[in-house]
């Protein structure tokens, strides 16, 4: 017997983009219970995160017209990364597999298939990677793989040109489960879990409808939130940083003692620079050593709710 699939697919204000979403999506399942892959049991999840428009009447109307639609609504706005995880978490218990994807149809929809084909062959995780960054601007490409290889760089390690399109197993998800951190960065928690995975390459399409959620000012807050929820590295930075004016401190002393044998030094000028150097070094080092506490104690100990389901339609 085929195995169920879910398809969890974060929504705010996605009225505009909903109703060719849920034809496309219903006519990629129908197909693939048609061939025996899914079981006539999967859905199509949408969560809805706090929208202010008529998302949740949209989603209702769909579960009442088709079965295939399910709908989860949170009980205020949580963000997409906690959307996204609590539509995870409704589903776990009832689907073998579950893709995430976003409302706008950007991703392709054809590497459903591709996906389920290698969870089928074993793998637990298939990640959705974007084969060219052609269709983007200059700047957007730039900006993109810059966010990649910053965030490589800081510790938060990703999979490159990989956004949240992909196939978790359900022993995936309980895996995904067993991190209870608050400040979530899926992309980054997700390759953490472990287990078998794969790729599947798409070509990534325009948005039909609506606007992007993640203009370059949100992007910029979603990459401090993957380094500092996932990395303790810019602290350890800070504290190398401390070393190197504290080492410079060492060095304007040397200095200072040269030019004083030369008789070219002012008066009093020596014991206030290597005091404001040697001071700031040792500062910074102690921030530094007291930070990377500070980080550890913070990703550790949140235990804020991520988000709070007000509905569950599922039957």
């Amino acid at each position: 017997m085929a195995d169920v699939l879910y398809v969890v697919i974060p929504c705010y204000n996605e009225e505009e983009v909903l109703p060719e979403t849920s034809k496309r999506l219903k006519e990629k399942l129908v197909s693939l219970i048609e061939k025996n892959k899914i079981s006539d049991m999967s859905r199509i999840a949408f969560v809805n995160d706090g929208s202010k428009d008529k998302t949740w009447e949209l989603i209702k109307e769909l579960h009442s017209e088709d079965k295939i639609f399910s709908g989860i609504n949170l009980s205020k706005n949580r963000g997409h990364q906690n959307a996204l995880l609590a539509g995870l978490m409704t589903v776990m218990e009832k689907a073998d597999m579950v893709i995430s994807m976003d409302a706008d149809l950007q991703d392709d929809i054809n590497a459903i298939d591709e996906m389920v084909d290698k969870y089928y062959a074993g793998c637990d995780v298939v990640y959705g990677v974007r084969s060219s960054r052609k269709k983007d601007t200059f700047f957007k490409r730039f900006t993109a793989e810059f966010f990649y290889k910053i965030m490589t760089k800081m510790g938060a390690k990703t999979v490159f040109n990989h956004a949240d399109y992909r196939l978790l197993s359900k022993r995936a998800l309980e895996g995904l489960a067993g991190f209870k951190e608050v400040n979530l960065f899926l992309r980054g928690m997700v390759p953490m879990v472990g287990y078998k995975s794969d790729v599947v390459y798409y070509e990534r399409g325009e948005r039909f409808a609506g606007e992007s959620k993640y203009p370059l000012s949100k992007m910029l807050s979603f990459a401090v939130e993957g380094v500092t929820s996932l990395s303790v590295k810019p602290i350890r930075y800070i504290t190398g940083l401390g070393f190197f004016i504290f080492l410079m401190s060492i060095a304007i002393l040397i200095y200072s003692v040269v030019r004083f044998f030369m008789g070219a030094t002012v008066q009093g000028w020596t014991t206030l620079m290597v005091s404001i150097w040697a001071i700031g070094g040792i500062i910074m080092i102690s921030l530094g050593v007291v930070g990377e506490y500070v980080g550890k104690v913070y990703m550790e100990t949140k235990a804020r709710p991520r988000f709070i389901i007000e509905e569950f339609i599922d039957e």
